[in-house]
């Protein structure tokens, strides 16, 4: 995985003037997993649809397997498909919505076979489903039918747009299990923006966080919203809901965002911190990362999480769990605006 399948260069992109991506530069890795953490209105749709070449950038390039690609190339169409949040099925069978993509691509083969193939990856077996109507579908049903439609195509590039924000419990977890076999079985390349930060921390070789359309980071920053105050000690920050004071640097206003990544976490994080903020907090959720081998913590300080980084073995030498009270610790000359 040493050749980028995208790369995007100075790219700016807008809606009526009003920017909602600006990327200087990214990379996606041909057959890797990569995770889009941010929070609704942060430019993750806008993204995945330019990755998916539907549209084209305002400003800046795509590359596409190392050339420039334009919305619907001929390179590129048959290699990527794009899952929106919201499925749009046609006034048609499931059958036929499956087959629908085989059909216009000219695909030959057995399309009866190819369409079966993909309702059985995603839990709907073609004998029960193939003949129902798309009116007949629970809102689940719909999506991993939207699904198979692209799994049929068996793309090499497959782009979920919060796949399974809108499902029941059972339909994400077919969702999450068909996604992943894209790539296991034909070496698909992922892209997947989500909310499920936890899932994507288990599966991804690379998260990146979005945020008013930029990105930066790993996924593990918090990002903190204003309004701030100055507090009585005369620093700016803010009171939680447990009476600690989260400190920041003076901030340019006083609606900016704080970008604030925990440096360190445990029993020992509040010894000898200087001119660094030290908040207790419960230990609220923990993942293994898939790429770093290291644990994932969600903190609650107050009402909000923090996302730290530890390792397998700090994790078990403080024997962090949930439930847990910690301490976290950050530097105040490196929180960052945005």
């Amino acid at each position: 995985m040493d050749k980028p399948i995208y790369e995007i260069r100075s790219l700016v992109h807008s809606y009526g003037g009003k920017t909602v991506v600006t990327i200087d530069h990214l990379a996606v890795q041909a057959g890797s997993i990569m995770g889009v953490i941010g929070p609704n209105g942060s430019g993750k749709s806008s993204l995945l649809r330019l990755l998916g070449l539907i549209e084209r950038p305002t400003q800046g390039e795509i590359y596409f397997k190392g050339r420039p690609a334009m919305p619907f190339s001929g390179e590129a169409r048959f290699l990527v498909t794009l899952l929106p949040q919201e499925p749009f099925l046609m006034k048609r069978s499931v059958f036929n919505n499956v087959a629908y993509g085989l059909k216009l691509r000219g695909n030959g083969g057995d399309i009866a076979a190819r369409v079966s193939e993909a309702l059985d990856l995603v839990g709907l077996p073609s004998k029960d489903f193939a003949r129902r109507p798309w009116y007949a579908l629970s809102g689940g049903e719909a999506q991993r039918v939207a699904l198979a439609a692209r799994l049929a195509l068996k793309p090499g590039v497959l782009l979920l747009d919060e796949p399974t924000a809108s499902v029941d419990a059972a339909s994400a977890q077919l969702i999450k299990e068909a996604s992943l076999r894209a790539r296991r079985q034909w070496g698909a390349t992922l892209v997947v923006a989500s909310h499920d930060w936890q899932w994507l921390y288990e599966i991804c070789d690379e998260i990146v966080h979005i945020f008013r359309g930029k990105i930066f980071g790993t996924g593990r920053e918090t990002i903190i919203f204003g309004p701030w105050q100055q507090l009585g000690t005369g620093k700016w920050g803010k009171i939680l809901s447990d009476k600690q004071e989260l400190l920041i640097p003076a901030p340019p206003s006083q609606e900016a965002a704080a970008v604030i990544d925990v440096s360190s976490i445990g029993e020992d994080a509040a010894a000898g911190a200087g001119e660094d903020v030290v908040l207790s907090g419960t230990v609220s959720r923990l993942s293994l990362e898939r790429k770093t081998d290291q644990i994932s913590a969600t903190i609650l300080v107050g009402d909000l999480p923090f996302t730290v980084g530890v390792s397998f073995q700090q994790g078990t030498e403080q024997t962090i769990f949930p439930g847990k009270t910690v301490f976290i610790r950050y530097r105040l000359d490196r929180v960052k605006w945005i």
